[in-house]
């Protein structure tokens, strides 16, 4: 039998030995186990009350306490008055909801209709019996709506990196200097990621001795009875196992009722949480200590990834400089990334999940012998590869970033009329930069709701961050468009989500890519943000004709084509591409090469699509041959 069960049977034995007798004795003569008495101090109870809640253990593990209790009072299990008839000195205020018997809902009052409380059968709690039988584990009414959290598992890497070990210090020295009594501040964790402000909180509860839970505020149950029942429960739990709570309140939305029981919760349990919000309305009876949390430093993260990579796969200048990640995430996949695959690629995925839910992933296909532009334009193009590349030797080694607190990512503008090339050219930015291309889904990052869209754009660009991802905002005017007078109420929030986008837009350390067809339709703020500007000019008969004689894969069979004649119509590189499609869906149908006659009807469907019906001039050949002008 393990201890504290053998310390219970003999408490049991010395009580069942008093309900045999026919006298009264004081309560704090029982022999009390271990464990009652590490509760009687945990919730300050009297020598009757922890005598009580023995009276309650004995019925659940003593068969004959029945039978005993049954022969004193008439009744078959414990009450308030066969406690008071067993113990001198009876408190009647020990009934009372208020007391900790009660208050901390140690035992259960079994009410009936027509019986009197001083009657009322008493049944202890299971958790707490469990835990004086010796099994402290947290409440599984508790387990079903919470989460531990806990140290990553051991690499080379410490738990937290300098960085966040100061935060972790800091901290402690506050909380070391507050008045002795005195309630815990809530402790507010600022900063965009979830898993270093997790792990700052663990850091700092295990140094106060204490485990670290975690729990999803729009969980908190609103009903009163519900919700009196899970902050009774929590804070009973705060005591037995010595815990801190950690609140993650990034989907609690402010004025919801989740909001309002937050608010509550936070005001009436004085114990130590760490609260993970920026947003949410903290109680005014409670003071707060805000505590700033951000991931390990770009020179951190790349001797994490020395430490963890072999010398052969270790390129930690550029893992770095591309991506932003946590010891954990970093720990992970230096660890899990099998020797065939790149790691670069493994990092490029870690955020993939968080920013579908956003925006659609281009599959890059195109490469750069397919792009057909102006040498100047090309070279554009080039330097904005350039600076993402090489962008940690420049902002780390060569000091640029202590000099810089904004501006650290790449802005670019992609300008110039449908089908000429802007989204293609981004597909070639991205592959040349072997990173994953995002198109913004605008209908999931705009919202009617008021703060959402805002809130959508935060999860956006620090999952991109993340990850490394090129954000590609297509028609980029309809989200950067020019702030408006204010006449109402919808024209400042509008304006708010305009400026809250040129803030996040300057301070994203990625590359963003903004595409429109209206350049004079954005606002001027966003364009004095933007590092490049790359006009998409309408091709030249030059460049047309490059695009012609590039258009068709190597596996189409191709009649004789007059490139020439073709490139002499007035089509960007988008119309072409479209018209090449149509012309070899003809030519399969037919069961021909793709000449000129599939050609020119393709030509000829195109422009009236466009509203811009050809002259019959084009659709004739240098030998008068008649491509197509007859519509037939």
């Amino acid at each position: 039998m393990s201890e504290p069960r053998q310390a219970l049977a003999i408490a049991i034995a010395a009580l069942r030995s008093h309900l045999e007798s026919e006298n009264a004795l004081p309560a704090s003569s029982l022999p009390l186990p271990p464990t009652l008495a590490y509760l009687g101090n945990c919730f300050a109870l009297s020598p009757l009350e922890q005598a009580i809640v023995l009276l309650c253990v004995a019925l659940e593990l003593d068969p004959a306490i029945t039978a005993l209790c049954n022969s004193r009072q008439g009744l078959a299990y414990p009450t308030f008055a066969l406690a008071f008839e067993l113990f001198r000195e009876p408190s009647w205020d020990v009934m009372s909801s208020e007391q900790p018997l009660r208050y901390w809902r140690l035992i259960e009052v079994g009410h009936q209709t027509g019986v009197f409380l001083m009657l009322a059968p008493l049944r202890l709690d299971d958790r707490i019996l469990n835990f004086l039988l010796g099994s402290n584990r947290l409440d599984p009414r508790l387990a079903a709506l919470m989460f531990p959290i806990v140290p990553p598992l051991e690499t080379q890497l410490p738990t937290l990196a300098p960085s966040q070990l100061a935060v972790v210090k800091q901290l402690l020295q506050t909380l070391e200097s507050l008045p002795l009594g005195q309630p815990w501040p809530l402790i507010q964790l600022l900063g965009s990621d979830t898993a270093s402000k997790q792990q700052v909180a663990q850091g700092g509860a295990a140094q106060l001795g204490r485990s670290l839970w975690g729990f999803l505020g729009e969980l908190l149950p609103v009903t009163p009875v519900e919700f009196t029942e899970l902050l009774r429960c929590w804070q009973r739990e705060e005591q037995l196992l010595a815990l801190a709570l950690y609140v993650d309140t990034q989907e609690v939305t402010t004025g919801s009722a989740s909001s309002v029981a937050l608010r509550r919760f936070l005001s009436q349990n004085p114990g130590l949480v760490f609260l993970d919000s920026q947003r949410v309305s903290l109680p005014p009876n409670r003071a707060v200590l805000t505590v700033e949390v951000q991931k390990p430093t770009p020179s951190e993260q790349r001797q994490a990834w020395l430490a963890l990579l072999p010398p052969k796969r270790a390129d930690a200048q550029g893992l770095a400089g591309q991506f932003d990640l946590s010891w954990p995430d970093i720990a992970t996949i230096a660890t899990t990334t099998p020797p065939e695959t790149s790691v670069w690629t493994a990092a490029v995925q870690q955020n993939q999940p968080c920013l579908e839910r956003l925006a659609q992933r281009i599959e890059v296909k195109a490469q750069w012998e397919q792009l057909v532009l102006p040498e100047a334009e090309r070279d554009l193009l080039q330097q904005i590869v350039e600076q993402v590349r090489w962008r940690s030797q420049v902002y780390e080694d060569w000091g640029f970033r202590g000099r810089l607190n904004r501006g650290l990512g790449t802005a670019a503008l992609f300008a110039g009329e449908s089908g000429t090339g802007k989204t293609m050219a981004a597909e070639v930015v991205a592959g040349e930069l072997a990173l994953q291309l995002y198109r913004i889904d605008l209908s999931a990052v705009v919202s009617k709701y008021i703060g959402e869209t805002e809130k959508n754009l935060r999860q956006l660009f620090d999952a991109a961050e993340s990850g490394g991802a090129i954000l590609f905002f297509d028609e980029a005017d309809s989200l950067f468009g020019k702030r408006s007078e204010v006449k109402d109420s919808h024209d400042r929030y509008a304006n708010i989500g305009i400026d809250y986008l040129l803030q996040r837009l300057e301070a994203y350390r990625g590359l963003a890519i903004l595409a429109t067809n209206f350049k004079d339709a954005l606002d001027t703020a966003f364009l004095r943000r933007l590092r490049f500007v790359v006009e998409f000019p309408f091709p030249s008969v030059e460049l047309r004709e490059q695009l012609w004689r590039r258009v068709f894969p190597a596996a189409v069979p191709l009649a004789a084509l007059d490139y020439g004649q073709l490139a002499r119509l007035n089509l960007t590189g988008g119309a072409i591409s479209n018209i090449a499609i149509n012309a070899a869906f003809r030519a399969a149908a037919l069961g021909e090469a793709v000449g000129m006659v599939v050609v020119m009807a393709a030509v000829r469907a195109e422009l009236e699509k466009l509203g811009r019906p050809g002259y019959e001039v084009d659709f004739v050949g240098k030998g008068e041959e008649d491509w197509g002008g007859s519509n037939k």
